[in-house]
């Protein structure tokens, strides 16, 4: 009798666990979110909000990730086609590489971007004996959001040109297309959804970059200081600027998830 007792509790304890499991999870998810809201909604402080640091940095954060999105648009979605519909040798290597700054921690690949492009950088170096710096400006801000947000674009973007049929090359073929009329007219029609989620989800990743670009652009207000490095910058001299800021990134993060979630619906 008691085997039979303990089978029928052994049998129910999942029914019981799981869900206590989800929930801490889930609480886990959510209580940060809710937390940084209450806090943001219920901190006060003596001297008058530094709005014009959030605006600064509000400003620059829209306009960097808006040079980026647009450089990602240009120079990715050509890479992102001669990898999904032609075959060449190392082809898999490259996209291996291409995919890496995904995985690549923040601060190694600012180390990296140094290496490219700082002053005794491989292309750094002679940049800079011609005058030109690229460190610490509003140009390193763009290298450092487009190196760290461009493979989540670029991977969107073949992923969805090689599920294409090879029917519709073969059609615009018979057709008399070029291979240019060909990607123009029937390719990127076909997959504007799919490369218009992969461009935000390439835009919010952009928007939020951090270790990157503060080691490889500085934390300079007004010049390279973005809303993630203000939201750093401030967090031991005014923590109403810290949250508000970062209520911003969520809100602009919120929209940017929503809208990839809309997409994605068929």
């Amino acid at each position: 009798m008691n085997l039979a007792r303990f089978k029928d509790w052994a049998a129910r304890l999942p029914a019981v666990v799981a869900p206590l499991l989800a929930g801490v999870m889930a609480l886990f998810l959510v209580l940060p979110l809710v937390a940084l809201v209450w806090r943001a909604a219920t901190l006060e402080g003596d001297a008058a909000l530094d709005a014009p640091a959030i605006l600064a940095a509000v400003l620059l954060s829209l306009a960097t990730t808006a040079v980026t999105v647009l450089l990602v648009l240009l120079l990715g979605t050509p890479l992102a086609y001669f990898l999904a519909r032609y075959r060449f040798p190392l082809q898999r290597l490259l996209t291996v590489l291409v995919e890496i700054p995904i995985v690549m921690p923040p601060v190694v690949a600012g180390l990296a971007l140094l290496a490219a492009f700082g002053r005794r950088g491989l292309l750094g170096q002679p940049l800079a004996e011609v005058g030109v710096g690229v460190t610490f400006t509003a140009v390193a801000v763009v290298l450092a959001q487009l190196f760290v947000s461009a493979p989540f674009y670029i991977r969107a973007a073949q992923s969805s040109f090689a599920g294409l049929p090879r029917a519709y090359e073969d059609a615009a073929a018979v057709d008399g297309a070029s291979p240019w009329e060909t990607f123009w007219y029937v390719m990127l029609p076909q997959s504007r959804r799919a490369l218009l989620a992969g461009l935000i989800l390439s835009w919010a990743r952009a928007l939020g970059e951090f270790g990157a670009t503060i080691l490889f652009a500085g934390n300079l207000q007004g010049r390279t200081q973005t809303m993630p490095l203000l939201v750093y910058g401030a967090l031991q001299r005014d923590l109403r600027v810290t949250f508000v800021t970062a209520l911003i990134l969520l809100g602009l993060a919120v929209v940017a998830f929503g809208v990839t979630r809309w997409l994605a619906e068929p």
